[in-house]
Protein backbone atom coordinates (compact mmCIF):
# COMPACT_ATOMS: atom_id res chain seq x y z
CA UNK A 1 0.00 0.00 0.00
CA UNK A 2 1.31 3.34 -0.67
CA UNK A 3 2.11 5.92 1.60
CA UNK A 4 -0.46 8.10 0.64
CA UNK A 5 -3.41 6.11 1.29
CA UNK A 6 -1.72 4.55 4.54
CA UNK A 7 -1.51 7.80 6.21
CA UNK A 8 -4.98 8.39 4.72
CA UNK A 9 -6.11 5.21 6.60
CA UNK A 10 -4.62 6.00 9.63
CA UNK A 11 -6.62 9.56 9.49
CA UNK A 12 -9.99 7.83 9.04
CA UNK A 13 -9.45 5.38 11.94
CA UNK A 14 -8.45 8.12 14.05
CA UNK A 15 -11.52 10.34 12.98
CA UNK A 16 -13.63 7.62 13.67
CA UNK A 17 -12.26 7.15 16.99
CA UNK A 18 -12.55 10.84 18.04
CA UNK A 19 -16.25 11.11 16.80
CA UNK A 20 -16.85 7.65 18.71
CA UNK A 21 -15.39 9.27 22.03
CA UNK A 22 -17.31 12.46 21.51
CA UNK A 23 -20.88 10.50 21.47
CA UNK A 24 -19.67 8.19 24.80
CA UNK A 25 -21.43 6.92 26.40
CA UNK A 26 -25.03 6.58 24.27
CA UNK A 27 -25.85 3.41 25.41
CA UNK A 28 -26.01 1.18 28.84
CA UNK A 29 -21.79 0.47 30.31
CA UNK A 30 -21.24 -3.08 31.52
CA UNK A 31 -18.88 -3.43 34.64
CA UNK A 32 -17.99 -6.73 35.20
CA UNK A 33 -17.43 -8.09 38.93
CA UNK A 34 -15.21 -10.81 39.48
CA UNK A 35 -17.64 -12.16 42.52
CA UNK A 36 -21.12 -12.83 43.66
CA UNK A 37 -23.39 -9.70 44.83
CA UNK A 38 -23.15 -8.73 48.52
CA UNK A 39 -19.13 -8.40 49.06
CA UNK A 40 -16.75 -5.84 48.88
CA UNK A 41 -15.95 -5.31 45.41
CA UNK A 42 -20.01 -6.03 44.00
CA UNK A 43 -20.54 -2.58 46.64
CA UNK A 44 -17.64 -0.73 45.61
CA UNK A 45 -18.75 -1.69 41.76
CA UNK A 46 -22.60 -0.51 42.67
CA UNK A 47 -21.35 2.97 44.34
CA UNK A 48 -19.34 3.80 41.59
CA UNK A 49 -21.86 3.09 38.95
CA UNK A 50 -24.81 4.66 40.34
CA UNK A 51 -22.91 7.36 40.42
CA UNK A 52 -21.60 7.32 36.38
CA UNK A 53 -25.08 6.71 35.63
CA UNK A 54 -26.42 10.00 37.12
CA UNK A 55 -23.84 12.00 35.73
CA UNK A 56 -23.92 10.38 31.95
CA UNK A 57 -27.81 9.59 31.80
CA UNK A 58 -26.66 5.76 30.99
CA UNK A 59 -27.16 3.11 33.48
CA UNK A 60 -23.92 1.38 34.41
CA UNK A 61 -25.00 -2.36 34.63
CA UNK A 62 -23.39 -4.66 37.17
CA UNK A 63 -22.37 -8.04 35.99
CA UNK A 64 -21.27 -10.49 38.89
CA UNK A 65 -19.20 -13.34 37.11
CA UNK A 66 -17.66 -15.15 40.04
CA UNK A 67 -15.15 -18.06 39.08
CA UNK A 68 -11.25 -19.23 39.09
CA UNK A 69 -10.21 -16.61 41.64
CA UNK A 70 -11.51 -13.94 39.43
CA UNK A 71 -9.65 -15.02 35.77
CA UNK A 72 -13.87 -15.94 34.37
CA UNK A 73 -14.69 -11.86 34.85
CA UNK A 74 -11.09 -10.98 33.77
CA UNK A 75 -10.59 -13.09 30.62
CA UNK A 76 -14.47 -11.55 29.58
CA UNK A 77 -13.17 -8.12 29.38
CA UNK A 78 -9.91 -9.23 27.57
CA UNK A 79 -11.87 -10.48 24.59
CA UNK A 80 -14.85 -7.86 24.89
CA UNK A 81 -15.33 -5.34 22.33
CA UNK A 82 -12.99 -2.10 23.03
CA UNK A 83 -15.25 0.41 23.21
CA UNK A 84 -15.48 1.53 26.44
CA UNK A 85 -18.90 -0.05 26.85
CA UNK A 86 -17.36 -3.12 28.65
CA UNK A 87 -15.02 -2.53 31.93
CA UNK A 88 -13.55 -4.54 34.70
CA UNK A 89 -13.37 -3.82 38.37
CA UNK A 90 -10.45 -6.01 38.66
CA UNK A 91 -9.14 -7.29 41.87
CA UNK A 92 -5.37 -8.74 42.92
CA UNK A 93 -6.23 -11.79 41.67
CA UNK A 94 -7.38 -11.54 38.10
CA UNK A 95 -4.83 -8.68 37.47
CA UNK A 96 -1.54 -9.49 39.30
CA UNK A 97 -1.23 -13.19 41.46
CA UNK A 98 -2.91 -15.51 39.10
CA UNK A 99 -0.22 -14.80 36.34
CA UNK A 100 1.55 -16.65 38.56
CA UNK A 101 -0.54 -19.54 40.06
CA UNK A 102 -2.32 -20.67 36.91
CA UNK A 103 -2.26 -20.62 32.98
CA UNK A 104 -4.47 -17.47 32.30
CA UNK A 105 -5.31 -16.68 28.91
CA UNK A 106 -4.52 -12.84 29.29
CA UNK A 107 -2.28 -10.66 30.22
CA UNK A 108 -2.74 -7.87 32.50
CA UNK A 109 -0.61 -5.52 31.56
CA UNK A 110 -0.56 -6.23 27.48
CA UNK A 111 -4.11 -7.26 27.44
CA UNK A 112 -5.72 -3.83 29.43
CA UNK A 113 -5.42 -0.58 29.42
CA UNK A 114 -5.59 0.60 33.33
CA UNK A 115 -8.38 3.35 34.37
CA UNK A 116 -7.67 4.11 37.86
CA UNK A 117 -6.75 2.30 41.32
CA UNK A 118 -9.93 2.29 42.96
CA UNK A 119 -9.20 1.35 46.97
CA UNK A 120 -6.79 -0.42 49.19
CA UNK A 121 -8.06 -2.75 51.93
CA UNK A 122 -5.86 -4.50 54.60
CA UNK A 123 -6.64 -7.74 55.76
CA UNK A 124 -6.44 -8.78 59.97
CA UNK A 125 -4.88 -11.90 61.02
CA UNK A 126 -7.42 -13.81 62.97
CA UNK A 127 -8.31 -16.68 65.23
CA UNK A 128 -10.98 -18.65 66.85
CA UNK A 129 -11.95 -16.90 70.18
CA UNK A 130 -10.87 -19.90 72.08
CA UNK A 131 -7.03 -20.73 70.63
CA UNK A 132 -4.27 -19.80 72.95
CA UNK A 133 -2.09 -17.53 70.56
CA UNK A 134 -2.49 -14.14 71.46
CA UNK A 135 -0.09 -12.44 69.75
CA UNK A 136 2.35 -12.70 66.37
CA UNK A 137 5.37 -14.41 68.17
CA UNK A 138 2.92 -17.20 69.51
CA UNK A 139 1.59 -17.97 66.35
CA UNK A 140 5.21 -18.55 65.05
CA UNK A 141 6.04 -20.27 68.08
CA UNK A 142 3.10 -23.07 67.35
CA UNK A 143 3.70 -23.30 63.71
CA UNK A 144 7.63 -23.98 64.39
CA UNK A 145 6.46 -26.86 66.72
CA UNK A 146 5.78 -30.06 65.86
CA UNK A 147 2.90 -30.40 68.23
CA UNK A 148 0.01 -29.26 66.54
CA UNK A 149 -0.75 -28.56 63.17
CA UNK A 150 -1.98 -24.70 62.21
CA UNK A 151 -3.65 -23.72 59.20
CA UNK A 152 -4.94 -20.33 57.78
CA UNK A 153 -7.91 -19.93 55.69
CA UNK A 154 -8.23 -17.72 52.58
CA UNK A 155 -10.76 -16.72 49.69
CA UNK A 156 -8.79 -18.78 47.08
CA UNK A 157 -5.56 -19.98 45.58
CA UNK A 158 -3.73 -16.78 44.20
CA UNK A 159 -6.15 -14.65 46.25
CA UNK A 160 -4.26 -11.60 48.22
CA UNK A 161 -5.85 -13.49 51.65
CA UNK A 162 -3.71 -17.00 50.51
CA UNK A 163 -0.67 -14.80 49.63
CA UNK A 164 -0.77 -12.62 53.11
CA UNK A 165 -0.14 -16.15 54.45
CA UNK A 166 2.22 -17.16 51.85
CA UNK A 167 4.19 -13.97 52.72
CA UNK A 168 3.95 -14.76 56.96
CA UNK A 169 5.52 -17.96 55.94
CA UNK A 170 8.41 -16.65 54.46
CA UNK A 171 9.39 -13.87 56.49
CA UNK A 172 8.86 -15.81 59.87
CA UNK A 173 9.81 -19.56 58.51
CA UNK A 174 6.76 -20.85 60.36
CA UNK A 175 4.94 -23.54 58.70
CA UNK A 176 0.71 -22.71 58.48
CA UNK A 177 -0.68 -24.73 56.15
CA UNK A 178 -3.17 -23.13 53.47
CA UNK A 179 -6.83 -23.93 53.15
CA UNK A 180 -8.59 -22.62 50.07
CA UNK A 181 -12.28 -21.84 49.95
CA UNK A 182 -14.71 -20.44 47.85
CA UNK A 183 -15.42 -17.00 49.06
CA UNK A 184 -14.08 -15.63 52.79
CA UNK A 185 -17.30 -15.70 54.31
CA UNK A 186 -17.53 -19.31 54.89
CA UNK A 187 -13.51 -19.34 55.68
CA UNK A 188 -14.10 -17.44 58.03
CA UNK A 189 -16.99 -19.10 59.68
CA UNK A 190 -14.66 -22.28 59.80
CA UNK A 191 -12.34 -20.57 61.84
CA UNK A 192 -14.89 -19.22 64.25
CA UNK A 193 -16.09 -23.52 64.20
CA UNK A 194 -12.16 -24.38 65.03
CA UNK A 195 -12.11 -26.39 61.87
CA UNK A 196 -9.47 -24.10 60.57
CA UNK A 197 -6.92 -22.20 62.82
CA UNK A 198 -6.70 -18.63 61.37
CA UNK A 199 -7.32 -16.70 58.51
CA UNK A 200 -6.36 -13.82 56.99
CA UNK A 201 -9.60 -11.35 55.84
CA UNK A 202 -10.25 -8.41 54.86
CA UNK A 203 -11.48 -6.32 57.92
CA UNK A 204 -15.22 -5.57 56.72
CA UNK A 205 -15.27 -9.13 56.79
CA UNK A 206 -13.88 -10.12 60.24
CA UNK A 207 -15.06 -6.97 61.80
CA UNK A 208 -18.96 -7.83 62.85
CA UNK A 209 -17.21 -11.36 64.35
CA UNK A 210 -14.25 -9.81 65.95
CA UNK A 211 -17.10 -6.78 67.67
CA UNK A 212 -19.25 -10.07 69.49
CA UNK A 213 -15.80 -11.71 70.30
CA UNK A 214 -16.08 -15.05 68.06
CA UNK A 215 -12.71 -14.00 66.38
CA UNK A 216 -9.70 -12.78 67.72
CA UNK A 217 -7.49 -10.37 65.88
CA UNK A 218 -3.76 -10.78 66.21
CA UNK A 219 -2.51 -7.98 63.82
CA UNK A 220 -3.51 -6.09 60.61
CA UNK A 221 -1.65 -6.80 57.16
CA UNK A 222 -1.28 -3.05 56.10
CA UNK A 223 1.84 -0.62 56.51
CA UNK A 224 -0.33 1.16 59.04
CA UNK A 225 -2.76 0.61 62.26
CA UNK A 226 -6.45 0.18 60.99
CA UNK A 227 -8.51 3.00 62.18
CA UNK A 228 -11.26 0.67 62.14
CA UNK A 229 -9.02 -1.54 64.80
CA UNK A 230 -6.76 1.18 66.41
CA UNK A 231 -5.21 -1.21 69.03
CA UNK A 232 -4.26 -4.05 67.10
CA UNK A 233 -0.58 -3.57 65.65
CA UNK A 234 0.64 -4.31 61.95
CA UNK A 235 2.57 -7.72 61.39
CA UNK A 236 5.43 -5.43 60.74
CA UNK A 237 4.91 -3.82 64.11
CA UNK A 238 4.77 -6.89 65.78
CA UNK A 239 7.91 -8.08 64.47
CA UNK A 240 8.20 -9.57 61.36
CA UNK A 241 10.27 -6.74 59.25
CA UNK A 242 9.42 -6.22 55.77
CA UNK A 243 5.80 -7.65 56.13
CA UNK A 244 3.04 -5.98 54.12
CA UNK A 245 -0.19 -6.76 52.14
CA UNK A 246 -3.49 -5.57 51.18
CA UNK A 247 -5.86 -6.18 48.85
CA UNK A 248 -6.84 -4.00 45.92
CA UNK A 249 -9.53 -2.95 43.25
CA UNK A 250 -9.17 -1.43 39.88
CA UNK A 251 -10.83 -0.78 37.02
CA UNK A 252 -9.65 -1.30 33.11
CA UNK A 253 -10.69 -1.62 29.91
CA UNK A 254 -9.91 -3.59 26.88
CA UNK A 255 -6.07 -2.38 25.76
CA UNK A 256 -7.62 -1.16 22.14
CA UNK A 257 -10.21 0.75 23.81
CA UNK A 258 -9.72 4.76 22.34
CA UNK A 259 -7.57 7.00 24.82
CA UNK A 260 -10.19 9.94 24.44
CA UNK A 261 -12.59 7.12 26.08
CA UNK A 262 -9.75 6.26 28.88
CA UNK A 263 -9.47 9.56 29.56
CA UNK A 264 -12.91 10.12 29.84
CA UNK A 265 -13.58 7.10 32.26
CA UNK A 266 -10.49 7.80 34.19
CA UNK A 267 -11.35 11.63 35.13
CA UNK A 268 -15.08 10.71 36.24
CA UNK A 269 -14.17 7.62 38.12
CA UNK A 270 -11.38 9.49 40.07
CA UNK A 271 -14.13 12.38 40.84
CA UNK A 272 -16.67 10.12 42.04
CA UNK A 273 -13.44 8.20 44.39
CA UNK A 274 -12.66 11.94 46.09
CA UNK A 275 -16.85 11.81 47.08
CA UNK A 276 -16.62 12.89 51.04
CA UNK A 277 -19.88 11.20 51.65
CA UNK A 278 -18.59 8.34 49.84
CA UNK A 279 -15.06 8.40 51.52
CA UNK A 280 -16.66 8.12 54.77
CA UNK A 281 -19.11 5.40 53.81
CA UNK A 282 -15.53 3.15 53.01
CA UNK A 283 -13.89 4.07 55.44
CA UNK A 284 -16.21 2.57 58.04
CA UNK A 285 -15.51 -0.53 56.08
CA UNK A 286 -11.51 -0.42 56.30
CA UNK A 287 -11.20 0.46 52.57
CA UNK A 288 -9.10 3.25 51.87
CA UNK A 289 -10.36 4.87 48.45
CA UNK A 290 -7.57 5.97 46.09
CA UNK A 291 -8.36 7.55 42.36
CA UNK A 292 -4.60 7.94 40.55
CA UNK A 293 -3.78 8.38 36.86
CA UNK A 294 -3.30 5.86 34.30
CA UNK A 295 0.37 5.71 34.08
CA UNK A 296 0.29 5.31 37.90
CA UNK A 297 -2.07 2.44 38.01
CA UNK A 298 -0.07 0.74 35.26
CA UNK A 299 3.44 0.76 37.51
CA UNK A 300 1.20 -0.08 40.85
CA UNK A 301 0.34 -3.55 38.82
CA UNK A 302 3.66 -3.97 37.58
CA UNK A 303 4.90 -4.10 40.79
CA UNK A 304 1.41 -6.19 42.23
CA UNK A 305 3.20 -9.08 39.51
CA UNK A 306 6.62 -8.66 40.48
CA UNK A 307 5.81 -9.33 44.55
CA UNK A 308 3.66 -11.98 44.14
CA UNK A 309 5.64 -13.44 41.71
CA UNK A 310 8.55 -13.76 44.20
CA UNK A 311 6.03 -15.24 46.50
CA UNK A 312 5.04 -17.53 44.38
CA UNK A 313 8.03 -18.95 43.22
CA UNK A 314 9.71 -19.16 46.42
CA UNK A 315 6.38 -21.15 48.09
CA UNK A 316 6.48 -23.24 44.97
CA UNK A 317 3.63 -22.64 43.82
CA UNK A 318 4.73 -21.10 40.06
CA UNK A 319 2.78 -21.96 37.26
Amino acid sequence: MKPILLLLLSWLLVSLSLAHAQNYPDKPIRLIVPSAAGGSVDRLARSIGQRLGEKWGQPVVVDNRPGGGGTVATENVANAKPDGYTLLIGTIAGLATNVSFDKVKYDPIRDFAPITLVGLQDFVLCANSTFGAKSIQDIIDIAKSSSQTVTYASAGKGTGSHLSGELFNQLTGADMIHVPYKGMSQATADVVGGQVTFAFASISTALPLIKVKRLIPIAVTGKKRSPMLPDIPTIAEAGVKGYESSTWYGIVAPIETPQPIQTLLNKEIVLILKDHELRKIYDEEGLELVGNTQLEFKTFIQKEIDKWRKVAASAGQKK
